[in-house]
């Protein structure tokens, strides 16, 4: 059995290409069309991996069109954006991700959320198995140990507060703006407690779960939109933060252009956080319209980096030692399955990990 890691990120892509292969495939499917023993699909706003296990070597181009669903563009013309790690550099990749070394944003705490929400969803579809619970088992202990032992967090910023930096930057005193969050997942409560701590006091949530919405709104302070008249609030908001898990673009340039003729000249800002895009890029060509996308909040994320970068050392030391730890415990019971078969077939050969 081999253990691998196939994917792209924003090290590598930028949004147009993420969202070529967001949202279309899932851990099983993968699982069946490739003909793994075990998949697990990891997929955030700037980050599309698959963590596999098999027998026979499994191409990137098998994976990359695995990801498209069969419906999208060529997969072949994004294969310079693909990455691939195999047995221990797939090991030390995970730690990296799951520590937030690897992130955007250099120390963010949402990626291990995201990465336990991936392994879990893996695993009671029956995807994941014995190599990749014992694989991400270790790198979620490796994660607290980097957060408890280095302060790569000090400072460190989630995407939410970048864009909440960001609108900021536009309108100085966030107090006397009114702020619509469409989607109401973990991005964005913790974009909207971001909003709220620099001022914001009108904020208003929709979501397509009127409950979940209403969940996010009492816990923020802020009021319910149904999800059906969200639109609508573009004629009266300063602020319009996205993140759905939408595979088509929710606002166009062709809906938002009469509601900006009734805004009397004031800014419309967009921050559109969400992979696939919720807004058409050609929104931002409308007079008045400010529109970020995550390439816009990479560049923001990149300038807090140095504040942090003391700190990665201690980090990575921390990985290699459990990389190393890792690889010899998994070469260690996959001997003695060799010589006593007594001791499960879940175990992994020599040269597994």
């Amino acid at each position: 059995m081999n253990v691998f890691c196939i994917g792209l990120s924003h090290h590598t892509a930028n949004v147009t290409t993420l969202e070529q292969f967001a949202g279309s495939a899932t851990a099983e499917s993968i699982l069946r069309e490739n003909g793994c023993a075990e998949a697990l699909l990891l997929t955030t706003c700037n980050r599309v991996e698959v963590y596999a296990v098999s027998e026979r070597r499994i191409s990137t181009d098998q994976i990359a069109h695995s990801l498209t669903g069969n419906v999208r563009s060529n997969p072949h013309g994004y294969a310079s954006s693909f990455y691939r790690y195999e047995a221990d550099n797939c090991v030390r990749h995970l730690f990296r991700v799951a520590s937030g070394l690897d992130s955007m944003v250099v120390g963010e705490s949402e990626i291990l959320g995201q990465a336990k929400r991936a392994y879990e969803l893996a695993r009671t579809s029956g995807a994941a198995g014995p190599v990749l619970h014992r694989l991400f088992q270790r790198a979620f202990r490796v994660a607290k140990q980097v957060r408890t032992h280095t302060e790569i967090a000090r400072g460190a910023v989630s995407v939410g507060s970048v864009a909440a930096d960001l609108a900021q930057k536009i309108f100085g005193r966030l107090s006397d703006c009114t702020v619509l969050m469409l989607g109401a997942g973990e991005t964005s409560e913790r974009t909207a407690r971001a909003l709220i701590s620099r001022g914001v006091t009108d904020l208003r949530v929709s979501n397509r779960s009127f409950d979940r919405a209403d969940e996010l709104a009492r816990a923020v302070g802020g009021r319910v939109i149904p999800f059906e008249e969200w639109s609508a609030q573009c004629r009266d908001i300063d602020i319009l933060i996205t993140s759905t898990s939408s595979e088509t673009p929710l606002l166009t340039a062709e809906k938002l252009a009469p509601m900006l003729r009734e805004r009397l000249d004031r800014p419309l800002f967009i921050i559109d956080i969400a992979v696939p895009r919720d807004v058409d890029p050609t929104v931002n060509q409308l007079e008045g319209v400010y529109l970020y996308d995550i390439d816009s909040i990479r560049s923001v994320a990149e300038q807090s980096l140095a504040l942090r970068r003391q700190q990665i050392a201690a980090a990575e030391a921390i990985i290699g030692e459990h990389v190393a730890d890792f690889v010899e415990a998994s070469s260690s019971r996959a001997l003695q399955t060799s010589e006593d078969p007594s001791l499960g077939e879940n175990s992994l050969r020599p040269s597994a990990l």
